[in-house]
């Protein structure tokens, strides 16, 4: 990743403001390290983007067809929740 911090303007910037030039130079180096190290890019932003509309598309579909399948199943269930209904009311009206 290349940064766009200037240590060599950062060193300048604290030695004129009276930091001693080697303090300034660790100063501006810790400062490019974690900048290169710890800050996300709007490249890093777009990839990470791109990676996430991909996995949702993925659940979306997974999902969608997740739907379908529990629609087909649902009225075999229904279709037997009737059954079992119907035979509790005989099972209950030869017992009466």
């Amino acid at each position: 990743m290349s940064t766009l911090f200037d240590t060599h303007a950062h060193v300048k910037k604290l030695t004129a403001a009276g930091m001693s030039e080697s303090l300034a130079e660790v100063q501006a180096q810790a400062l490019r390290e974690l900048i290169t190290d710890r800050l996300a890019t709007k490249q890093d932003l777009n990839t990470l983007e791109v990676a996430l509309k991909r996995d949702i598309e993925a659940l979306e579909v997974a999902l969608k067809r997740d739907m379908k399948e529990l629609e087909l199943r649902m009225p075999v269930k229904l279709g037997a929740m009737m059954a079992a209904s119907v035979a509790i009311v005989a099972v209950r009206v030869k017992l009466l």
